[in-house]
């Protein structure tokens, strides 16, 4: 069975320097306790507002803000 990445909640208006999205927010905090996850780096997953975006990311920690985020390449967001 293919391991599929796992759907978290994200604002794609909460974006750092670098255009990654910060992942600090309930939305996503209640996902991860939720689904029991614990973020690593490197670990793909699929970000959505839940409404009208999504993209495949690769969690990163940014030791400048001390927060998880997600780095993706803005040609792969989804509108849905």
């Amino acid at each position: 069975m293919e391991n599929l990445p796992v759907t978290l909640f994200a604002d794609f208006n909460n974006n750092d320097r670098e255009g990654r999205l910060r992942l600090n927010l309930n939305g996503t905090i209640k996902d991860l306790e939720a689904k029991g996850m614990i973020l690593s780096e490197g670990l793909e997953v699929i970000l959505t507002d839940g409404d009208e975006l999504s993209v495949l990311a690769t969690i990163e920690f940014s030791k400048s803000e001390n927060i998880w985020v997600g780095k993706f390449d803005d040609k792969d967001v989804k509108y849905l």
